[in-house]
Order: C-alpha cells, then structure tokens, then sequence
C-alpha cells in the first residue's frame, strides 16, 4: 500500500520554484509547531533543566535573501507544503548569506553571516545527485550538423536537502540548495610543469560560485559572478526536473516522450534571477534530447511562469551581450533565434512599426547590446504575474503595455501572503491562543475565519484581552530595547516602527522629518500634551548603496540628539534596529503599534510585511501603494490611516514637473527642518555631512519626499488623536484572511499550475491497513 501510495503521489504535477533567494530564518521552532510538537518539546527541554527560548536563541539565521523577494520564497515553500501539493524549492547554499549589520558611530560597516560556521543541522548531503554545470567555451556548427557547445569549463553542483514541513499533514517537501564544487582532476598541465599548488588553489575559483549572496535589493548588479550564479542553479535544477521525470516516465509503456512534460512539470520563475532557466531548457531539449525547435518551444512556454517583483527601472536585469556571449555561448545563440522569431511575429501583425519592435525585442540597442531578462521570461512563459492588484495594473498598463496588449490573457494578478505558522503563531503565541479561544484552532488553516472577530468588536472582555497581549508584547520587546541599546523605553508610548531595507523609495527619510518634526513641536511647547513615541526604525543597506547608508548616519545622528535632549524626556525616543532579519522581525512585529508603510504610490510592487504588522494588531499607516491598497479594501479605507498622493497623482506631476523647493518654501516646519540639516545641527563637528542628501532632495528626488510631508504629518496627527485604537485592531485582524500565503498559493496552483491543493493528512506508517487504503482511494481520487 505504501508502495501504491508513493506511486500515486508521483503521478502529481511537480512545482518548482525557482529563486535566487530563500530568507528562511531560523528552523527549530517553525518545525515544532508544523509538526504539532511544541509543547512536548517544551516540556521535554524543561525535564533536562534547560530553556527552550535560550536554546531557540542558539540557532542561526538562515539569511539567504536580502527582504522581501526571499522571505516571501519561504512563506510560499511553507504553504505549499501545508496545501500538500508535491513542491520542490530550488536555490543556491550560499556559504554567506545577507551581511551582519553593525552601527559604528552611526555608520552602517557589514560583517560576513558566517551562518555555517558551527553546521546546519536540518540539512542532509546528497553527493548521489551531484551534477555537472558547465561555463565559456565555443559553439561549433558543421556542416549539416546541430551546433555544439565545445571546451567548456565544468563545475560540479553539490545538493543539500532541508526539509520543509506542512502544518499537521504530515507532508514534507523539500527545498534543495545548490553549493559549487570544482571537479577533481586538476589541471594535468599546470600541475606537469610543477605549478601544483596553482593547481589547486584554482578550484577556488570554481567554488567561489556559491560563496556569497550579492547584497543587493531592487538593484541590478552586471557582475559576471552573477551571472554564473545565475545559470549554475538553474543548469542544475533542470537537469534534476528531467532526471525525476524520466523517473517518472520509467513504468509507462513505449518510448520516452516529452509531450507531457507540462502536465507534470510546472516551473515559477521568482523575479528575472531564474530567467536562464528558459535558453537552457531549451538546449536540453534541442541538442540532448533532439526535439525539434517548434515542439521544443511549445513545451518550454507551457512549462515556465514568471512572477514580476519589480516596477523600478534600476532593478530590471539587461545583461550585456559581450558578457554571456563569452559565458553561456550557446545560450546567447538561442536568445537570438528566440528573438527573431518573436520579431518575425511582431513584424507580421504591426508591419512597419519600428518603434514597437525595438521595445518589444529581447536585445536591447541602446548603448550596447544587451539582453532584456524580463522581456525573454515575458516571451518563454505561458503566465506572466504581479504580486498586487495595483502592481499588476501598472505592469499591463504602463512597463509590459506592448506585450500585454498582444497576449492580454498571460497576465495575471497574484497578491502576496504571509505564513500565518510564523507570523502569528510563532512570533505572537498570547494573541494566536486568544484569537484560538474566540474562534476554534481552524483558521491556522484558512484565515478568512478571521472575519469572525467582527463579532467581537464591541466585546469588552475580548478587546481587554486584545490590549494586554499588545502591552505584554510591548513590555518584553521594550526589555529588550533597555538591554540592546541601554536606552530607556516608556513601554506605555506609541512603538511606531518602520523596518525594511533602507532605499530612497521606501521614504526612510520622509518617517526622519517627521521625527525631526514632532521633537521641534516638543521644544517650542515642552508642557502641551503629547502622546509619547518610541520611533523604531531599521533595516540593511546595500554596501555600495551611498545614498541609503548616508540615510541611516542621518537617522542615528537625529537619535542621538532627540533621546539625549533632557526638555524632550520620556516623550519621544529613536532607535535604530541594528542587523535587522527574521529572528528580530518575529520580535518586534507583534510588539509595534503603528506600521510605516509609507513608499511613493507606484514604486512598492506588494510588501509583505505590511501585512505581517495587520495580522498582529498594529494600525498602518500608508500610501495606496502595493498591497496597501487591497488592505484599505478588505479592512475599510478609514480602518487605516491613508495619506499622500495617489498613483495618478504622480503621474501627472511627472508630466508638469517636481518642484522641491516650491514645498520647502511654504511649509515652515520642512523648512525648519530641512534647514537643521544643512546646519548641522544634528551633528555639529560635521556641519557638512548631509549635504548629499539635501542636494538630493531638492534636485534629484525621484520618490517626491517633499510633496507627501505636508499630507504626512497631517495623518500623523489623526494617529496620536485616535491612539488607544484597540477596537480598530481587532477590524483589522479581522481583515487580514486574504493576506494568507495558503491563498496565494492556492491561486498559483489552480490558475497558473493546473493543480488543486488537497487537505489530504498523509498517514504514518504505523497507522492501520484501513488509513492507508482511505488515503490510497482519496489519492486515486484526485
């Protein structure tokens, strides 16, 4: 029967996900709770005379990722797991992840994430399925022949599974991490001329692939390094997909056909990274399995899907065609015959329309040749998602108009979710319990159960409860804070937090004004009363990021004015989040009151962890951008507090023009505060040290800090009217079901990856002949 029952399981569809991120965090107490053994563990370590919390603090993150791309990776591997669809995660094992974050006198200096250093216990080798990758070389054509892709060098992909468990079901997927390995024959020439120890150190070279994750977000880096990291973890994850699905193909009778291959194999390609992925099946097809193009082609288009992440032009991957041409020659031949029969059909339905076909190519022109990534997953991918509904609006309307225009039926929209395994009952037991008091335990499971907290709105009892959890989750974090920064916390004020990675579209500076306004309120008028505010702001930049770093130096060099300033006292503090990450987020995400959500409309394709601060009862404060927008929906536009310019507002100040110094001019307190900047005030032995970022906003804002201050601060000033908002809290809660990953996926799977999610609870092997007959007939079933 168990025999039966895996045969069955692999008669399935098989999703891959491709992603060059995976921001996993910490595993111990994820696994616990998915395999309902938490409080057994618990009371086991407590037997052994140790603390679960301290040895849950042992263990490291798994930082492989830089935000949101990755972090929601790991929500969607957890979710597919719990909907019992036959998922694999595939990515790279890189041996340091995102940097640790250090303040040094207000400067952000990275160290290495050394996550390996002690060993990862939840992954297992598998040297069994060791693969080789090759890279450089030269394609030779003769006569009469298919082209051959000759000389290359060879690096050998080691994988390493880590389970990734559902929640009850007693399903186990699987995420599989590449790590590169040079091959073991040395170069026998250097080594013949007596340069062994070149030799050896050369493999160093090829190991190097999988070093280190670039710390980049939203910004495309031309590295060849990359580019290679790129290809090495999608040339050895489609050499496992066909090596399972030959597998799969072994019982079935005549030969191996590949016209299937669709049906089993489906293929999401998470943001450009991946895109290689579709050259590269298609030279596994052509030249290894001999296919012809056309049919090659077909299979490849209903095999891949491609999930855009990004509207900002600094973020999309063009790669220079020099570049691959010297790296992944064969690719680049195959890019261009894909390319020219693209245009070939561009050209037959819009003849003589130049100008559309140079935008709709894959091979861009324009100061150098390169290759537009996000075009050539457009045209290799069957299904082509956003990540919000404004965001899909904006990709069909304004970035992708010529493609969607042609194939109108590819795009879709896919909001994104949040675990609610992590990001409620992990990181906020007391409100997961209490809300499993009010409810049932039933909405871990489906979040649109939430709305049964309506009920409770005027429920006196339950808001008091609702309000303790928050302030016992205050007290603990404000502990924390006490102890990390030996700043004294009021943990009865406001904690007003704003985390994410630090970028000039995310408006950390426009949150900083702000503080610098609401301290100059406090100085000219110390005894009018105020609701007092812990400011928490935090988040990585990327090391090359001038701009973002500058950005942190001024929000430290602010801090240490505002909380050293004795008029200003217990009324308002700043602190900056050092080394913000996972294990951090599942801190201070349940202790936060109000959630800064607060980029320029249009630049946020979705954020997630907007939805992380509404699922754990903290009020957002916002633009209608991202996901926000559908918050406002679900929740009621007046359950938050929504300020600023509208998507086609920016629009058409981009038409008329933005003036910086026309906002400076007539509103006294940005002046005041803009002009404490430039004085120096904030940091006095270095008068000077802002002026990049004055410059920058007043002649090179492109996210208009300026024209959104006034709306701003206004809204700030309904938030401190309406604080003590438990009610509002618990709407919100009750508000946030769609924001579930379980529906996100749930959507992938019937829409993009024709598969259907079953609640099936696989059984063990010692449960009785009759469970597994019962789920052998429900799998024949499905």
């Amino acid at each position: 029967l168990w025999i039966q029952i895996m045969y069955l399981v692999q008669l399935f569809v098989r999703v891959y996900y491709l992603s060059l991120e995976f921001y996993m965090g910490r595993a111990l107490q994820n696994t616990m709770i998915n395999l309902g053994l938490q409080t057994a563990c618990d009371e086991a370590i407590y037997q052994l005379g140790l603390d679960m919390e301290d040895l849950e603090e042992m263990e490291e993150d798994a930082g492989l990722g830089n935000g949101g791309l990755g972090r929601l990776a790991a929500c969607f591997l957890d979710s597919m797991a719990t909907l019992g669809l036959a998922a694999y995660g595939y990515g790279i094992r890189y041996e340091y992840g995102i940097f640790n974050q250090k303040i040094k006198d207000g400067w952000q200096v990275e160290e290495a994430d050394d996550w390996l250093r002690y060993g990862n216990p939840w992954e297992k080798a598998r040297p069994e399925f060791m693969l080789p990758v090759h890279f450089y070389g030269r394609v030779v054509e003769e006569d009469g022949k298919e082209p051959k892709w000759v000389d290359t060098q060879v690096v050998l992909a080691m994988p390493y599974d880590t389970p990734i468990p559902g929640y009850m079901n007693n399903t186990v997927n699987t995420m599989r991490l590449w790590s590169a390995r040079a091959p073991n024959d040395f170069n026998l020439q250097d080594f013949n001329v007596g340069d062994y120890i070149q030799a050896v150190l050369d493999r160093n070279l090829a190991e190097n692939i999988s070093r280190v994750l670039y710390p980049n977000d939203n910004f495309f880096e031309g590295k060849e390094l990359r580019l290679k990291q790129e290809y090495f973890v999608v040339a050895a994850t489609l050499q496992d997909v066909i090596r399972r699905f030959k597998t799969s193909k072994r019982n079935c009778s005549g030969p191996l056909s590949f016209e299937s291959f669709p049906d089993k194999v489906a293929i999401q390609l998470n943001d450009t990274h991946p895109a290689m992925a579709i050259p590269e099946l298609m030279r596994i097809f052509v030249d290894i399995e001999k296919l012809d193009w056309d049919t090659a082609w077909n299979i490849t288009k209903q095999t891949f899907a491609y999930t855009n992440h990004t509207v900002l032009p600094e973020a999309l991957e063009r790669w220079p065609v020099e570049l691959m041409e010297k790296l992944l020659p064969r690719h680049l031949q195959i890019i261009y015959k894909i390319n020219q029969i693209h245009l070939d059909h561009i050209a037959s339905l819009f003849p003589n329309d130049m100008d559309r076909i140079c935008k709709m190519s894959l091979i861009e022109e324009e100061g150098g040749k390169r290759v537009n990534m996000a075009h050539l997953c457009i045209v290799g991918s069957h299904k082509v998602n956003g990540v919000a509904e404004i965001h899909s609006d904006i990709i069909k309307r304004d970035v992708f108009r010529d493609f969607s225009e042609l194939e109108p039926e590819k795009f879709q929209n896919k909001t994104n979710g949040i675990t609610p395994r992590r990001w409620l009952l992990l990181c906020n037991p007391g409100l997961a319990d209490l809300i499993a008091e009010a409810i049932g335990e039933e909405y871990v499971k489906d979040m649109t159960q939430l709305q049964k907290l309506n009920d409770l709105v005027d429920d006196d009892a339950f808001i008091r409860d609702v309000a303790k959890v928050k302030q016992d989750n205050k007290l603990k974090f404000a502990q924390y804070l006490e102890k990390v920064y030996k700043v004294d916390i009021n943990p009865a004020s406001m904690f007003d937090v704003h985390v994410k990675r630090i970028h000039e579209y995310k408006r950390q500076l426009l949150n900083c004004l702000h503080v610098i306004t609401m301290y100059n309120r406090i100085k000219r008028s110390p005894i009018k009363p105020f609701v007092p505010r812990t400011v928490i702001i935090g988040g990585k930049a990327a090391p090359g990021y001038h701009m973002a770093k500058m950005i942190i130096k001024l929000i430290t060099s602010v801090a240490d004015v505002v909380n050293n300033d004795p008029v200003i006292g217990r009324k308002l503090k700043v602190i900056y989040l050092e080394n913000y990450r996972v294990s951090l987020a599942e801190k201070v995400i349940p202790a936060t009151d109000l959630s800064e959500q607060i980029s320029t409309a249009g630049t946020e394709a979705s954020g997630t962890g907007n939805m992380k601060f509404m699922l754990n009862g903290a009020l957002t404060i916002g633009t209608m951008d991202g996901a926000n927008v559908e918050m406002a929906e679900e929740a009621g536009e007046e359950n938050l507090f929504i300020f600023g310019m509208r998507v086609e507002d920016v629009a058409e100040m981009d038409k008329k023009g933005y003036d910086a110094l026309k906002y400076y001019e007539s509103l006294p307190e940005l002046k005041q505060a803009i002009n404490q900047i430039k004085s120096g005030y904030f940091l006095p032995k270095q008068p000077e040290m802002f002026n990049d970022i004055i410059n920058m906003l007043f002649h090179h804002d492109r996210f208009k800090v300026f024209a959104d201050y006034e709306s701003y601060v206004e809204c700030q000033e309904r938030v401190s009217a309406l604080y003590k908002w438990t009610r509002v809290v618990v709407k919100n809660i009750a508000a946030s079901g769609k924001f579930s990953s379980d529906r996100t996926i749930k959507e992938y799977a019937t829409e993009i990856w024709g598969v259907e999610p079953t609640d099936l609870k696989i059984p063990p092997p010692s449960e009785p002949r009759e469970a597994l007959e019962e789920t052998a007939r429900a799998l024949r079933k499905s």
